[in-house]
């Protein structure tokens, strides 16, 4: 992977609003693969129920299907996400949401994504599929 566009996407996610509202940092970044972590806080992203709200969880697993669609220095954007959530976290810790891409035309790309508590038990699953731009990353040289 080009290192000016890891460095640059991981500008580009720790000034990003939603990552930065949510706490979510991205901790690793390799051609086709990507890790964000996000701190769980029962207090603030509960639904009704005191459950993990979905949105949160799935905020945290878009991130990393972002993230890991750009590794090649181009736009992607999301054509379809599907979500499985299996558990929800009940205490404050930290969630992992890991991407890696399973196959890529010239057009899109499809990928798994799974999220993880600290523990390692699997919270939510997801495939997902971006259309390529071919566009280079607009962020790039914004150093």
């Amino acid at each position: 992977m080009d290192e000016r566009v890891k460095a640059a996407i991981f500008r580009a996610v720790s000034s990003e609003p939603l990552a930065r509202t949510l706490g979510m940092e991205l901790v690793e970044l390799s051609d086709g693969h990507s890790r964000v972590r996000m701190m769980y806080d029962p207090d603030t992203m509960a639904n009704i129920y005191r459950r993990a709200h979905g949105g949160a969880i799935f905020s945290l697993l878009d991130e990393a299907f972002e993230t890991v669609s750009q590794t090649d220095g181009t736009i992607c954007v999301a054509l379809n996400v599907n979500i499985t959530y299996l558990r929800s976290p009940g205490e404050k810790g930290l969630l992992f949401a890991e991407a890696e891409r399973i196959s890529e035309t010239r057009k899109t790309a499809a990928y798994t994504i799974m999220v993880t508590d600290e523990a390692g038990n699997l919270v939510a699953a997801s495939q997902a599929v971006a259309y390529r731009t071919g566009k280079p990353i607009p962020f790039l040289d914004a150093g």
